[in-house]
């Protein structure tokens, strides 16, 4: 008994700035999730800044200086994001045009499909209710109005319990990017900055774990968002092909919402096929739908996905279910978007602890 309390004391002595640093790490997390509505914008920033960060060192790379670098990615950003507004809106402006035409029509299809007892209940006894509704649903996508701002705006009141915490989350989101440019500027100092706080013996262990951990994240973040790119360009083009009403809308959101694994699939195969069956009333067109996802989620397992983001996350499909659905029990949306590079990252920490592990004497029996 005394020589475990002997080997435990040693180990906490020969180790405590490990022990610390773990603590400190955890009593950072605590803090960040305490004060959630004021570290979001921070994270956000700090997302961005991982993301943007090559094309910046790309640049320096160059001979451009690096504020310079910064400015320029940043704006490129900026007029790429309004060049795509402006391209969505417009197209779906007019996509909900066509489908405000088609209402009634739509309406009479699905009319026929509802039971009884459900028309009753949502007050939907004639065709032309059920029309109204649609054209009331469709009028509130295609603009927001005054009193779903003053309904979100009383919701974040409520949520952050004061005024003074929605004024200071509003301000802190519209800083996000002084965040990113200071982010973006110190990146290279970060890093050097934690390479001093390691031991000299460790440096090695920690710049190629980094480096490990450096390449799941860029896989997962810089590669999927690539891959949702291309995703919502082929989902649009063949929902559009095949002739369905709001076919860059369902798209677009399909290939967003790929961003959470097999999310973007199932909505897009879903709402596509409803919207085929409503326009065009038979299962040809349905089953074309079904087709074109099939094919395309095909083409991104075998080319897409190898090709950008290789096999560095390395998940197994069931760890990356569980994970997604951990991470929305716990932090909703947005744990469910961090869920698979968390697990990725926590993958590469367990499988350094299983080699670290199979050296010590106690698994070797000495």
């Amino acid at each position: 008994m005394s020589f475990r309390r002997c080997s435990v004391t040693t180990y906490l002595k020969e180790n405590y700035p490990f022990i610390v640093a773990v603590v400190l790490v955890f009593a950072g997390v605590a803090l960040a999730w305490s004060l959630s509505s004021i570290f979001l914008p921070i994270l956000l920033a700090l997302i961005l800044a991982y993301v943007l960060n090559p094309a910046v060192s790309w640049l320096e790379g160059k001979r451009v200086p690096r504020v310079v670098a910064i400015v320029f990615v940043m704006a490129a950003i900026v007029l790429g994001c309004v060049a795509a507004v402006a391209f969505f809106a417009g197209s779906v402006q007019n996509e909900f045009a066509a489908v405000q035409i088609n209402l009634p029509e739509y309406a009479n299809r699905l009319y026929g499909l509802i039971p009884e007892k459900v028309k009753v209940y949502l007050e939907i006894e004639t065709p032309e209710k059920l029309s109204s509704r649609f054209e009331l649903i469709v009028n509130e996508l295609r603009g927001i109005s005054f009193d779903i701002v003053r309904e979100a705006y009383a919701f974040l009141k409520t949520a952050f319990t004061s005024t003074l915490g929605v004024i200071l989350t509003v301000v802190g989101y519209f800083i996000t990017p002084v965040y990113l440019y200071y982010f973006l500027a110190d990146f290279p100092r970060f890093r050097e900055g934690f390479l001093k706080l390691v031991p000299e013996r460790s440096r090695d262990w920690a710049i190629g774990l980094g480096r490990e951990i450096d390449g799941v994240l860029s896989a997962f973040v810089r590669g999927q968002l690539s891959v949702c790119a291309i995703l919502a360009v082929l989902y649009s083009i063949g929902l559009s092909l095949i002739g369905i009403d709001l076919a860059i809308v369902i798209g677009s959101l399909s290939g967003i919402l790929f961003i959470i694994p097999y999310v973007g699939t199932v909505f897009g195969i879903v709402v596509s096929m409803i919207m085929a069956f409503l326009k065009f009333h038979d299962l040809l067109h349905p089953l074309l739908c079904l087709g074109w996802f099939v094919i395309v989620q095909a083409i991104e397992g075998a080319v897409i996905t190898p090709a950008i983001v290789g096999n560095r996350v390395g998940l197994h499909p069931v760890v990356a279910i569980i994970a997604l659905f951990v991470g929305g029990q716990w932090f909703g949306i947005f744990g469910m978007l961090l869920a698979v590079p968390v697990a990725a990252v926590l993958k590469v920490f367990l499988r350094h602890l299983a080699e670290w592990y199979l050296t010590t004497t106690y698994y070797r029996g000495a």
